[in-house]
């Protein structure tokens, strides 16, 4: 367990944990966390997740702009997304997978490449419905941690490990409360609308 590593934890506990409350201080945490373990997987041969950390670093660049100002300027509110959507998600996250990990298998030294690009190719797709602030992202990062937990205990990555697992409570509870968000947000608009008073017709 190096120094790096655990300053590594630190800084992506707290992105993980402050994206969980929907704050948006979970991105400039979530960069330099992500840089640092860049270095850390890079030095266990898990290039699949070094890679993955340089796309966070930029999306997490592109996500603090959006929650920030992507709705029409304004501060991007919690939504679903469509059913059609997700399926296409779900298609374009295993399809990933199994590419990038024949390419790993082929070309690289990667220590477990299926799992390592599984992590990857669903972290993207996770990584993607969170910078849109969709509910949705919640149980992909439950089932990308369900396979770090393993993978990085494998690599003698144990504190990453122990943190991953305790990543897999905070999704399903972060789940339940950008649940509770979403429909906070859904009944807002209909709150503010102003009451029409009936028409003379109306009331005939």
């Amino acid at each position: 367990m190096s120094p790096l590593e655990i300053a590594a934890n630190l800084l992506a506990g707290a992105s993980i944990i402050l994206a969980g409350r929907n704050s948006v201080h979970t991105w400039w945490t979530g960069i330099v966390g992500c840089g640092l373990f860049a270095f850390v997987f890079l030095d266990s041969r898990l290039y699949a997740d070094t890679v993955l950390q340089a796309f966070f670093v930029v999306t997490s660049i592109v996500g603090w702009w959006q929650w920030l100002h992507g709705s029409h300027g304004e501060e991007l509110p919690v939504t679903d997304l469509p059913t059609r959507k997700l399926w296409l998600q779900l298609l374009c996250g295993a399809v990933g997978a199994v590419c990038y990990g024949l390419l790993l298998r082929r070309f690289t030294n990667a220590y477990s490449p299926f799992l390592d690009s599984t992590v990857l190719a669903f972290s993207i797709v996770a990584q993607l419905l969170m910078m849109r602030r969709h509910v949705q992202n919640w149980p992909f990062w439950l089932l990308v941690n369900s396979i770090a937990v393993p993978l990085y205990a494998s690599r003698g990555l144990y504190l990453t490990s122990a943190l991953y697992a305790v990543y897999w409570i905070n999704a399903l509870v972060s789940w339940r409360h950008w649940v509770r968000l979403r429909d906070a947000a859904a009944h807002l608009p209909m709150q503010n609308e102003p009451k029409i008073a009936p028409s003379k017709s109306s009331l005939v």
